[in-house]
């Protein structure tokens, strides 16, 4: 068998990894926070502005005169609300529009820091912008109409606006340095979090090693006696059923060892430019005398010029476990259908007819060891080929997935770097 590599896992990567999503994950709820603190806040602050300026509107271009018995039918003072010292501390100014939309009059008198000209010139933009209310600069302004046309009242905001920008700057900060915090924290505490895993995974992956190892010495000495005694004694249906047995098990330890070889495995070298075109080709040709002899029909749909980036073991390999797996699940004069096409990213579909393809999990066809019909696979297959595949088309950098099609259709679908 070709040696294949693989990409090596370490509790270093799986830490890096668990900071990142963890990290990517406090990032986006601070994010949502902030969003959240600054929408309140802006409605806050609007719904206060747009306060001021209705009382101006609704008093015929004057600020009110402050009741105390009209705050009591309001269920009493609220936050942001009027009081004896809110017409001190109000800024605002009134320019006044004739029905066609020119500028008859401007009233500055609450108002120093502006002159006519200017509050005539931040009047047209606010009627040239077609919304009731808005901000120009830090203004927000209302308009109105009256007996002659239209008003549009505008309220210094500078103050509040100042005050929110140094609330969102605050929360800003206070979300920055919490964001820090917990990455340090998620950085200091990951370690200890993965290293219990990272334990038991290579304790896992050893034993796979060592079970190899202490298998296949046995395994070789009873093959070979096996074999010593057919040749004494002539052929024997236990000792082919011995043989057959044998050959199975040195299988399940050969493909063990390619699992121990997907987590140890170094890297793989340079990936090169592939004929995908020729290497299906090539592949389906020769699967066509097994499926022809389990009365199966394999047909191919292969799009020429066609190239990915990869290993080319690997991706023979990949080949293997597909169309094999096909054929071996196809319902007996059933049909195999292989299709490369040549888009962006090169797409290879492998699908066979089985009448029980709504009983088929998907979601766990690429699990180790998961048989869907152990029925269908006597004399072969542990569960072990698509994971196996999963991890080579992982590696090759793309993405294979599973997907009933027709109701009787079980077909998987590999897209290539």
């Amino acid at each position: 068998m070709p040696a294949i590599c693989w990409r090596k896992y370490d509790g270093q990567r799986t830490e890096k990894k668990l900071v990142r999503v963890c990290g990517i994950s406090a990032l986006a709820l601070l994010a949502v926070i902030y969003a959240c603190i600054y929408i309140l806040s802006a409605r806050q602050l609007n719904g206060a502005m747009d306060m001021l300026a209705d009382r101006i509107s609704e008093n015929g271009g004057s600020f009110p005169e402050y009741s105390a018995g009209e705050q009591e039918d309001m269920g009493g003072p609220a936050p942001g609300s009027i009081n004896e010292e809110t017409r001190f501390s109000v800024r605002f100014f009134i320019v006044s529009f004739d029905d066609e939309g020119l500028v008859t009059g401007e009233n500055i008198a609450a108002m120093r820091s502006v002159t006519q000209q200017s509050a005539a010139g931040y009047g047209i933009k606010a009627a040239a912008s077609g919304s009731e209310r808005g901000w120009i600069d830090d203004y927000r302004y209302k308009k109105y109409e009256n007996s002659q046309g239209y008003d549009i009242v505008f309220v210094d905001g500078a103050m509040n606006r100042s005050v929110f920008r140094m609330t969102m700057l605050s929360a800003g900060a206070a979300l920055t340095g919490s964001g820090i915090v917990l990455f340090i924290l998620m950085v200091v505490f990951s370690k200890r979090a993965v290293r219990p895993i990272a334990e038991s995974y290579e304790k896992q992956k050893q034993f796979i090693t060592d079970a190899n190892h202490e298998l296949k010495t046995p395994l070789t000495l009873i093959m070979t006696n096996i074999d010593i005694v057919q040749s004494e004694i002539g052929e024997n249906e236990w000792l082919q059923d011995a043989k057959c047995e044998g050959s199975r098990m040195n299988d399940l330890i050969n493909q063990m060892g390619i699992l121990t070889k997907m987590d140890e495995g170094a890297d793989g070298g340079e990936k090169a430019r592939l004929d995908l075109s020729g290497l299906v080709t090539e592949k389906a040709r020769s699967f066509v005398p097994l499926a022809e002899s389990r009365n199966k029909k394999l047909m191919a749909a292969i799009d020429g010029g066609t190239v990915c980036l990869g290993h080319r073991q690997a991706v023979e390999k990949l080949m293997d476990i597909l169309f094999d797996n096909a054929i071996k699940y196809c319902d007996e004069g059933g049909t195999i259908t292989v299709a490369l096409r040549n888009r962006r990213r090169p797409l290879l579909t492998v699908e066979n007819t089985y009448r029980s393809a709504q009983n088929v999990e998907t979601d766990k066809l690429f699990d180790r060891f998961y048989r869907g019909d152990r029925s269908r696979t006597p004399s072969g297959g542990f569960g072990i080929g698509l994971s196996i595949a999963k991890a080579i088309v992982k590696d090759q950098g793309g993405e294979i997935n599973a997907y009933i099609k027709s109701g009787d259709i079980v077909g998987f679908k590999v897209v290539f770097r």
